[in-house]
């Protein structure tokens, strides 16, 4: 075996669409090849541009998925990651919402330092022996609930290849001509606008997923039954901020819909307090913001195995709580569905047992917070 570096990134590179389809165009030669690479890399453009043209008319994009590009964006609103990220064939490092203090609009600031201050009175009566920096950093994540997903807040890099980017943007522009005007999507195809008109010229009109009918994927087109075995669906209630959390298990799917009533999220530790009433109250007037708070109905699809691959993150004191708060949830609902099939039954049982610690062959290499045995009933 011989392995050779034919092309990686390069810091302060900007490759040019041209160059990105003539590389797409000698990518295409190897399916066909019959001389060395060596021979392929050095044949005449023009041979190499109406291979790639041929590509582009055939529809046979997948050779364009070659050539990557290093994005940053700044001021990009949560929904929009959220979208790029539930297309699966990327690489993101997101600026995490979960701990950093937000600057939105003037209503939800003010409700915003409301709750950070009343978290961590809360977070402090509970957990007295919580440093003060961990304690402002919980407020922080409760409190956000309260911010909108349409606020720029968000800064993140995005490595995505040349046949993506132009999906990307052959999606946004379906989007935007297409989908039906609500409050909501006349929010979101404001942020797409502002996306297309930042994004360099990248575009090449006919490498675009039109043929094969495609749309973004995040919206739900139909109801889902629920099923459990070697495969399985289920649809449950989640904050916008959850299901972005729950994203970064690519190999599990995720679609979602907006509810016609709205509904929000209570963080635990106020749960079933009189500060309930209070959180509910403030949250629900931000409904035309679309707080991350705010629930969203959520598919959610995957295999047992990929199912145990998110228990293993996501059963843990470290993690956010509503999303293991879920996890539990359908854990005990999986095991319930196959408990007439032994085989999934016992797959999942060594992992239904408490936090991730309590898993066969797991070690952990990180400060625990709560300790196995208190992850679980946490409030925070």
């Amino acid at each position: 075996m011989k392995i050779k570096v034919i092309a990686s990134t390069k810091v302060g590179y900007v490759l040019p669409k041209e160059e990105a389809i003539d590389f797409s165009g000698k990518s295409a030669g190897i399916c066909y090849l019959p001389d060395t690479v060596e021979t392929l890399f050095a044949e005449a453009p023009e041979k190499t541009q109406r291979r790639a043209n041929g590509n582009l008319e055939s529809g046979h994009h997948s050779v364009f998925g070659h050539a990557h590009y290093n994005l940053i964006l700044e001021g990009v609103p949560k929904i929009l990651a959220m979208i790029l990220n539930n297309e699966k064939i990327y690489n993101t490092s997101e600026k995490s919402a979960r701990y950093t203090k937000m600057q939105p609009s003037e209503k939800e600031k003010n409700l915003y330092e409301k709750w950070i201050d009343i978290y961590k009175k809360e977070i402090s009566k509970e957990y007295s022996d919580f440093d003060e920096k961990k304690v402002q950093k919980l407020a922080q994540e409760n409190a956000r609930y309260l911010i909108s997903v349409f606020t720029p807040a968000t800064i993140m890099e995005y490595t995505v290849s040349f046949e993506q980017l132009n999906f990307i943007i052959s999606w946004f522009e379906d989007y935007i001509e297409h989908e039906p005007e609500t409050e909501f999507s006349t929010k979101l195809k404001s942020a797409m606008k502002e996306f297309l008109e930042a994004l360099p010229d990248l575009k090449v009109e006919k490498l675009n997923p039109r043929v094969k009918g495609t749309k973004l994927s995040l919206f739900a087109k139909r109801d889902r039954t629920e099923e459990f075995g070697e495969n399985y669906s289920t649809t449950y209630l989640a904050s916008f901020a959850q299901l972005a959390q729950a994203q970064r298990h690519r190999t599990l799917a995720y679609e979602m819909t907006l509810l016609e009533k709205p509904e929000y999220y209570v963080p635990r530790i106020i749960r079933e307090t009189e500060l309930e009433k209070e959180w509910l109250k403030d949250i629900s007037s931000l409904e035309e913001y679309y707080p991350q708070g705010m629930l969203v109905k959520v598919n959610e699809r995957g295999t047992v195995e990929n199912f145990i691959l998110k228990c293993t993150e996501r059963l843990c004191g470290a993690a956010q709580l509503e999303i293991m708060e879920q996890t539990v949830i359908t854990m005990n609902k999986y095991l319930e569905a196959v408990k007439d099939n032994p085989v999934i039954e016992n797959e999942l049982l060594p992992y239904s047992k408490g936090a991730r610690c309590t898993f066969p062959g797991w070690k952990c290499k990180s400060p625990c917070i709560f300790g196995g045995k208190n992850a679980m009933n946490r409030k925070i």
